[in-house]
């Protein structure tokens, strides 16, 4: 069925009335996105927050009365302070097939592959991990995933114990043990993170050598490598419990972390670790260091 899409530019001060509205005339879904480009980095948990200039995107059926929406738009405040629109036709799609193609097989490094499973895999003889995208962060898609497959790909060696610390899909995990590591540990705050990790590892006949807990259970060790892809904030705050998972002499690595904030989280480990220097992919940085043997 194809549908009608009304695109109103606004501002971070009137998207949440403005979505209202659109909801209160009939949408059948209301989205939005950002009109210039404008990052938005680590909101505190509960808030949510706009672009400065933001689109609400409002989705009718193709039978709906749109004059008659367009008409009540007209006759708001809003609209007589300026505010813009754009009447769109969608076509009838397969949308579930436009979604599933703009997803391929991604390499990094030498060895390592993520593929769905809905796609032909490139290289049999390549280290392949089976994911398809899903509730938990992390596909591969993303650079600060990327930048950390990438460290794992050029750096897991066998019988190393490896710490995931926020799992999310689980796909840095399954990496490290496709790659040979003996024994890998996932840690989330989110059981939907866990159920997604553990549904991966099963996927890729690894599930018998993952662990997975929730803060509250996790496990006392010491892993020859930790990695925590998550965001600057937590891990500069969470310093101390993940420099304690690192074995003296062992890797930490780090991303989703931006470029300015390198230095917030490099001073809260300096103390105990040795920095390498900083790789940077798409405006997202990756931290790497060793600990002190001492």
């Amino acid at each position: 069925m194809p549908w009608i899409q009304l695109r109103i530019q606004t501002t971070e001060h009137h998207a949440e009335q403005v979505s209202d509205m659109l909801i209160g005339w009939g949408a059948q879904a209301v989205t939005f996105i950002d009109s210039k480009d404008t990052p938005i980095y680590e909101p505190l948990p509960g808030e949510v927050l706009y672009w400065q200039d933001t689109t609400v995107m409002g989705l009718f059926e193709a039978d709906h009365p749109m004059q008659a929406v367009l008409d009540k738009l007209r006759q708001t405040a809003l609209f007589k302070q300026g505010l813009s629109y754009k009447l769109e036709q969608l076509e009838d799609k397969d949308w579930e097939r436009e979604w599933m193609d703009n997803f391929h097989p991604i390499q990094f490094g030498e060895r390592l592959w993520v593929c769905p499973s809905w796609r032909a895999i490139p290289d049999p003889g390549a280290i392949n991990v089976l994911l398809d995208p899903g509730i938990a962060f992390g596909t591969g898609t993303h650079p600060t995933t990327a930048l950390c497959m990438q460290w794992l790909d050029a750096h897991i060696e066998p019988e190393q114990t490896v710490v995931d610390f926020g799992c999310g899909s689980g796909i840095l995990a399954i990496a490290a043990l496709k790659l040979g590591a003996k024994r890998v540990v996932g840690i989330d705050i989110d059981p939907q993170a866990i159920q997604a990790s553990m549904a991966n590892a099963e996927r890729n006949a690894v599930a018998d050598k993952l662990e997975l807990y929730l803060p509250k259970d996790q496990p006392s060790l010491n892993a020859d490598v930790v990695v925590a892809n998550i965001l600057a904030g937590p891990l500069a705050e969470l310093n101390q419990i993940i420099a304690a998972y690192v074995r003296p002499g062992g890797s930490l690595v780090m991303s989703g972390i931006l470029p300015q904030q390198a230095e917030q989280v490099m001073a809260a480990y300096r103390d105990r670790f040795v920095f390498d220097p900083v790789v940077e992919q798409d405006e997202w940085i990756r931290l790497s260091a060793r600990k002190h043997s001492v």
